[in-house]
């Protein structure tokens, strides 16, 4: 992977400093090879959506991202902000609070991520909305926020893709395997095409362009695992499952 020239503004010191630590501590437990790094902008707002199977996974793609020249930006649990030490990186990281409970909101996370791309940052979204249900740890049905963000503001919509994260640290696993050193590989792909979607508001036409978001992060996985994602995607509430929170595959 080519060196790239961070151009963007966005890269504060509290992530060169953050970087700094997590950069050597990861190198020494995964092997993180990066494919199409240049897929990303050099400078400028998107959104970006992998796939989601380990609790890990956003301390991966956000390497992932920073080695392809951008700081990224991740929805969290908005608790993370009551850890008086870890409030003050977060908000150094420009990271974005959410409320579970709807009842303590000040805004829509929608509304915190608007914030962010009006500085010109990126913002990772999960378009699962939680790690995958698929036993085999294909993406399942995915949700429209990402569709929507992009859209409203007018941006690319960038699918991604990492495999090799469940040796690391399998699914709802209550700790990381450092021993032996994994190989992870990411893969960013080509802008999603949305100049089908009239408006974030068009329920039929987003539905479509969520599914197509979901098709190419599968066609990605598939790719790096070498194998033919399946036809349909695992859904939850077919499989009496719950969408969020931990369960038992």
């Amino acid at each position: 992977m080519g060196k790239r020239t961070r151009t963007s503004g966005e890269h504060t010191t509290t992530f060169k400093v953050v970087a700094g630590i997590t950069l050597p501590i990861f190198g020494a437990m995964a092997d993180i090879r990066v494919r199409n790094p240049e897929a990303l902008p050099a400078e400028g707002p998107f959104v970006l959506s992998p796939n989601h199977y380990s609790e890990i996974d956003p301390i991966i793609m956000g390497i992932a991202t920073w080695k392809s020249g951008r700081a990224p930006h991740f929805m969290a649990k908005a608790s993370l902000w009551r850890i008086p030490i870890l409030r003050g990186v977060l908000n150094g990281l420009k990271q974005i609070p959410v409320e579970r409970d709807r009842s303590a909101r000040s805004g829509t996370p929608m509304q915190a991520a608007a914030k962010v791309i009006e500085n010109q940052g990126s913002v990772i979204v999960y378009p699962e909305g939680s790690l995958t249900r698929d036993p085999d740890l294909w993406p399942m049905r995915g949700k429209s926020g990402a569709v929507r963000l992009a859209k409203t503001a007018g941006i690319p919509l960038i699918p991604a893709a990492h495999w090799g994260t469940q040796r690391l640290m399998p699914r709802y696993g209550r700790g990381i395997r450092p021993i032996p050193r994994k190989r992870i590989d990411v893969v960013f792909g080509a802008p999603l095409d949305l100049s089908d979607v009239s408006n974030a508001h068009n329920q039929e036409q987003v539905t479509k362009a969520t599914e197509r978001l979901m098709s190419e992060i599968s066609k990605l996985v598939g790719e790096l695992r070498g194998l033919e994602p399946p036809l349909e995607r695992w859904n939850p509430s077919s499989a009496g499952q719950s969408e969020t929170g931990r369960f038992r595959g």
